[in-house]
């Protein structure tokens, strides 16, 4: 992990915005984007300077954009833009969201075509670096003159308004400033537009969600290798040279995966061995993970063309030209997000179907719903409700945000994007999803300690069967597993030893 993350607008990875979002990396502006920085504020002076009209800098905003604003009000214009945009509402995002905002804000305002001064960027930096984080209601952003309500509540802390968490207490943002040994800005013209044009809140839910979605992926193929393990899969349907004739990459890499966790096992069959062949849940699970994992290997691209991405307007360009136009609209993330919900949704939707075959006796012949005794116990069979009713829920929030609009600023903002809609239910999705692979694997590693087979299941399983069972001991009467499944699908996503 690097020291220090430099930022430029042109380079940031997703690994280096995680290891600032989560790790408290530092960062810092590099000298060349200070220029940019210098040199784009300086053109915005020139027009204020010598009366032009600029949207945002002498105007108002939105449907306000045609009334003039006098030169010694440009600054009110600021603050006042920050104020009457900041109502949000709905619970606070977390810390990590918040953190995100600002790293990717800064990054975007360090590529010099915003006009923001270079002590604005620096204290919105220091911020970050400090461990400043402004408390940002997480509903409220239609998601296409970028997310201004979720920015606003942001920006407001750097001229001591709003709200921010600083060491464990929530304060007024001016304390929280002071108690950091900072000082609050006086906000010049274009920076409260600067400050809050952008796609920064659907962007840093959608790379935490991206990355979340990562491990949930590859957990659902680990959790596979289990079912197949407990069913006595047919591994010829993972065959290289059957995956080979319709050759998508994912679902090659989802089939290379399961032969190799699966190499040494003496549960998993052949074809003809036991049966010819598996139901699809287990057959067809490299076309469908990989299917997945198409939508997220889309998203990532997106994503990481985004928080490379001026987002503002106007835009100062090099040439000196202020231009206004549209790079605040959050539709190419808006249905980045949509396409990574389906993907996501699959991956639980095909795991609760093995879930079903684990359980039910008819399509598995083990011992019905997992248990030691049944009838006298009813074992894991409520597992599976839980699994479907998640997957069920999932199937309500996988309907696109992105399809949806509805006009604002008296319809001169007529198309919106619903862009943090559509990351905020990704995110949940996600958190749904990993719980149901959890479960999946609960039920595959019971059925294998039922079977007393935990010596025939390949050296991989192995060492995943012993760190669930750190976690989820056998089940031998009857008990309730919320907590354990909670504790698994937590450590999925956070821990690295299954991986």
């Amino acid at each position: 992990m690097k020291k220090e993350v430099l930022l430029n607008g042109e380079h940031l990875t997703r690994s280096e915005w995680l290891s600032v979002v989560r790790h408290r990396v530092p960062c810092k502006v590099t000298d060349e984007a200070w220029q940019k920085v210098h040199a784009s504020r300086c053109k915005i002076e020139e027009q204020v300077q010598q009366g032009k009209i600029v949207y945002g800098v002498t105007t108002g905003f939105g449907k306000l954009s045609d009334v003039v604003i006098d030169q010694s009000d440009v600054e009110q214009l600021q603050v006042n833009l920050l104020r009457s945009h900041a109502v949000g509402v709905g619970e606070p995002f977390p810390t990590e969201v918040v953190r995100g905002m600002l790293l990717l804000r800064a990054n975007a305002l360090a590529k010099g075509y915003s006009g923001i001064r270079p002590q604005t960027l620096q204290l919105l930096v220091d911020l970050l670096n400090k461990g400043i984080h402004p408390v940002i209601p997480s509903q409220g952003s239609l998601g296409a003159s970028g997310d201004l309500a979720p920015l606003a509540h942001m920006a407001l802390v750097l001229i001591g308004e709003g709200k921010a968490e600083y060491q464990g207490r929530i304060l007024p943002g001016g304390e929280a400033l002071r108690a950091a040994g900072l000082q609050p800005v006086r906000l010049e013209a274009k920076e409260g537009l600067a400050l809050i044009n952008g796609t920064q809140a659907m962007t840093s839910v959608g790379l935490l969600a991206l990355s979340e979605a990562e491990r949930v992926g590859l957990a659902a193929d680990a959790a596979l290798c289990l079912t197949m393990e407990a069913l006595r899969g047919v591994i010829s349907a993972f065959h290289p040279d059957l995956l080979h004739t319709r050759p998508h990459p994912e679902q090659e890499q989802v089939a290379n995966r399961v032969r190799t966790w699966l190499a040494d096992s003496r549960r998993v069959t052949r074809q003809g061995e036991l049966r010819v062949q598996d139901a699809y849940s287990l057959r067809c699970a490299p076309q469908v993970h990989g299917a997945s994992w198409q939508a997220f290997g889309h998203v990532e691209r997106i994503l990481e063309v985004e928080m490379n991405s001026a987002t503002d307007n106007p835009i100062i360009l090099p040439s000196g030209d202020i231009l206004s136009g549209g790079q605040f609209h959050g539709q190419p993330v808006a249905i980045a997000m949509d396409f990574l919900k389906i993907g996501v949704s699959e991956w639980a939707n095909i795991s609760e179907r093995r879930i079903e075959r684990l359980v039910n006796p008819q399509l598995s012949g083990l011992s019905p719903f997992l248990s030691n005794d049944p009838g006298l116990q009813s074992g894991l069979m409520i597992v599976q409700y839980v699994a479907a009713a998640l997957v069920s829920e999932n199937k309500v929030l996988a309907h696109p945000a992105s399809v949806d609009s509805i006009p604002s600023s008296a319809n001169q903002e007529d198309h919106v994007s619903m862009g943090t809609i559509a990351a905020r239910q990704l995110r949940q999705m996600v958190h749904n999803a990993v719980r149901v692979i959890a479960m999946e694997m609960i039920c595959a590693s019971q059925a294998i300690y039922l079977e007393q087979a935990e010596s025939e299941v390949s050296s991989k399983s192995r060492e995943r069967l012993a760190w669930i069972r750190s976690m989820v001991p056998p089940l031998r009467e009857d008990a309730s597993v919320s907590e354990e499944i909670e504790k698994l699908a937590h450590a999925l996503l956070t821990d690295d030893v299954w991986m």
